[in-house]
């Protein structure tokens, strides 16, 4: 009785709480807190795959990108409010907030930049297919090893440094490359390093915000900002407008589909990492089977949801929040819906995303580019944890090399089936986790000999 009291009374020590009510004054920033740590990189994908995407044969116009952008923050609010909040068996009953993925950015700009309805339909397949093996994880997760995950993730971020070194150097305004372009993206990323390096607390969380507000005031003086963009989008969606729905039809192609889903397959990795971080991290337990699957079921179905109803690249747990779990302790799931609740309501405003659509490039990669360079070192620390063993060497060493090479060589799969080029030649990602993962079921675990003068005697007749 006493602990339901202690639940259902609003009690600002209810935060270090998974359940419990929190004075919603006290409640919103908090919730606030976890919008701005992710509200940029949430918005930021969508923006890449808008920028080269096609739709039957046409650009994307400021109005529809400023559209998308509002979908991202609609959706991203919808499956974070599912994973504290869960129905029938997705979600996790835990504190994730969800977002627009970058895991998937290099892929989604490969299909987007071919047709848009390829992308949605894979985006659908693939997101149901995550859903079902959330549903059946018990059958599947001892046989994707730490090291496959490993290889992955540091792949991603590869994969993705010429998408941001390419934003880097380029703006509607001026040519690629040309020193004013170079100038704005290097203050936006000296901006984001320096309010990293000196900020204190929980502020540190916001540096790609700051950057991305000193990068555009920047912009502005350089005349690259198009304000009039801003009006036209205003005046074309109004102030308050519902997001857009089925609005992009999609196209099944089994290429596609394949590439697709095999990046699913590295943001289940990704998903049980963050999950299992936040109930170590926050709330100082090990993680339940129930949880890692109602986690996976979000990911996947609400994915399916993202592109099929709303248009917008698959979204995932963020790992910038499961690190402000961790550091702040405040893991209550009331105060984290008011995030959830922010990010919905400003999926209803269009001037927001009329606003984050006049990025320009240079800015976009200035702040980007850190953060894939983040990726890659997540994915160092990730190997080192698994321990660079001869067989985890061999691993790393033949996934990165196969994986990556064949797609920086143009026609290696040109006398295959059209469908293994599609799969593999555009997306590294791909490719590494099928080798890694091979390997890593094929590869015998056993002592090597030169390891034995390391081990204990008591070791050797353990293994």
């Amino acid at each position: 009785m006493k602990q339901r009291e202690t639940q259902t009374t609003p009690r600002m020590e209810n935060i270090y709480q998974l359940d419990g009510r929190v004075p919603v004054a006290r409640a919103i920033p908090f919730g606030l807190q976890h919008v701005l740590a992710m509200f940029v990189a949430n918005v930021a994908p969508i923006i890449l795959v808008a920028s080269v995407a096609l739709y039957n044969g046409q650009s994307f116009t400021a109005v529809e990108t400023a559209r998308l952008i509002q979908n991202a923050m609609f959706i991203a609010g919808i499956g974070t409010l599912i994973q504290l909040y869960p129905i029938w068996r997705i979600g996790a009953r835990l504190p994730v907030v969800m977002g627009v993925s970058f895991t998937f950015v290099s892929a989604m700009m490969v299909l987007a930049a071919r047709d848009y309805g390829l992308m949605i339909g894979a985006i659908i397949v693939g997101g149901c297919i995550e859903g079902v093996l959330g549903l059946t994880i018990k059958y599947w997760r001892r046989f994707v090893a730490p090291i496959v995950s490993a290889c992955v993730v540091t792949t991603i971020g590869f994969s993705l440094l010429g998408v941001g070194i390419s934003s880097f150097g380029a703006s509607a305004v001026y040519d690629f490359g040309s020193w004013q372009n170079l100038l704005v993206g290097a203050i936006t990323l000296a901006s984001c390093l320096i309010f990293q390096a000196f900020a204190k607390g929980f502020w540190k969380q916001l540096y790609v915000l700051f950057g991305l507000v000193v990068g555009y005031i920047a912009a502005v003086c350089f005349g690259m900002v198009n304000f009039a963009s801003i009006g036209e989008s205003v005046k074309e969606m109004g102030i308050i407008s519902p997001p857009m729905l089925f609005h992009y039809a999609p196209k099944f192609e089994i290429g596609a589909i394949i590439s697709v889903t095999l990046v699913f397959f590295v943001s289940a990795a990704e998903t049980i990492g963050d999950t299992t971080a936040v109930c170590s991290g926050g709330l100082g337990r090990d993680i339940t089977e129930r949880e890692l699957s109602g986690s996976l079921c979000c990911d996947g179905f609400i994915s399916a949801i993202s592109g099929g109803v709303f248009g917008c690249t698959p979204i995932t747990s963020f790992s910038q929040n499961v690190g402000l779990v961790a550091m702040t302790k405040v893991v209550n799931r009331f105060t984290i819906m008011f995030g959830a609740l922010t990010l919905v309501i400003a999926g209803l405003f269009p001037p927001i995303g009329a606003f984050f659509s006049t990025l320009p490039d240079c800015v976009l990669g200035g702040c980007t580019v850190i953060m894939f360079g983040a990726i890659i070192v997540s994915g160092v620390t990730m190997l080192s944890k698994c321990g660079l063993d001869q067989r985890n060497t061999l691993i790393a060493a033949a996934s990165f090399a196969i994986g990556i090479g064949v797609t920086q060589v143009d026609g290696f799969f040109s006398h295959m089936p059209q469908v293994i080029g599609d799969i593999f030649s555009g997306n590294p990602v791909a490719g590494v986790f099928v080798i890694s993962l091979i390997l890593s079921l094929v590869l015998p675990k056993k002592v090597e000999l030169q390891d034995i003068d390391a081990l204990t005697p008591d070791t050797v007749d353990k293994k």
